[in-house]
C-alpha cells in the first residue's frame, strides 16, 4: 500500500497512530507493559495510563540445577513514565472490538 494513503513514512508514524490507544511495550530486564499511550518523544520516552506491568523472574537456584522455572509477577499503575533507553518494542494491541469494527468496515 502507498505511504501517501496510509500516512506511514517512518517508524515514529506508527507510534503517532497509536496515541490514545492500548499498546504493548517490551522492556529490558524481562518486563512488559500494557497500557494506553498518551505521549512519546524522539528518545522513546513514553507516558502511559492504565498500565499493567508483567515481570518474568527466573529463580537462580533452579537455573544452576539445569531447570528453568519462571515466576510471573504483575502489578497495575494508574500513570507511568517509561524511560526510552529501556524500550525494546512498542506494538499496537488489537482487541476484539477493533477486529469487529474492521470486519464491519
Amino acid at each position: 500500500m502507498d505511504s501517501s494513503v496510509t500516512g506511514i513514512q517512518e517508524p515514529f508514524d506508527l507510534i503517532r497512530l497509536s496515541l490514545s490507544e492500548r499498546v504493548f511495550v517490551k522492556l529490558r530486564g524481562d518486563r512488559e507493559l500494557t497500557g494506553i499511550l498518551h505521549a512519546y518523544d524522539g528518545h522513546m520516552n513514553l507516558i502511559m495510563s492504565d498500565v499493567e506491568e508483567t515481570i518474568m523472574i527466573v529463580d537462580p537456584e533452579n537455573v544452576a540445577n539445569g531447570q528453568s522455572v519462571v515466576n510471573v509477577a504483575k502489578r497495575k499503575m494508574e500513570m507511568l513514565f517509561v524511560r526510552g533507553d529501556g524500550v525494546i518494542l512498542v506494538r499496537f494491541c488489537f482487541s476484539l472490538s477493533h477486529l469487529f469494527l474492521t470486519v464491519l468496515l
